[in-house]
């Protein structure tokens, strides 16, 4: 089968776009981890009537619980947010690469 260039160049940017779904992927795996550990604390905060300590470093320091409350939440709407940015991202680069895929899939036929 004999492809010309166009349709070779689109095969490449095609390859292209699935890096960047699957980086995209990755990145939003990672917050989502990250997000879950965050819930997790804020979680254990609420439960703890005892003092509060943070880990800062290789040192644990005796902290106070409304302010460990507020950096999590804050931490949390940010990591939110970046989430729903990368989804946002993954779905432009998604009907990209359908798109892209449908015009090599027609033309190779």
């Amino acid at each position: 089968m004999n492809i010309d260039k166009e349709t070779q160049e689109k095969i490449k940017e095609l390859q292209l776009y699935e890096q960047n779904l699957n980086n995209l992927m990755m990145q939003k795996q990672a917050f989502q981890v990250e997000l879950n550990e965050t819930e997790n604390a804020l979680t254990e905060i609420n439960k703890s009537k005892d003092e509060i300590f943070k880990l800062i470093g290789n040192i644990m320091v005796k902290s106070d619980k409304e302010k460990i409350e507020k950096e999590l939440k804050k931490r949390r709407d940010m990591i939110d947010l970046r989430l729903r940015s990368i989804e946002k991202q993954e779905e432009t680069v998604q009907k990209q690469l359908d798109e892209l895929k449908k015009d090599v899939l027609n033309k190779i036929k």
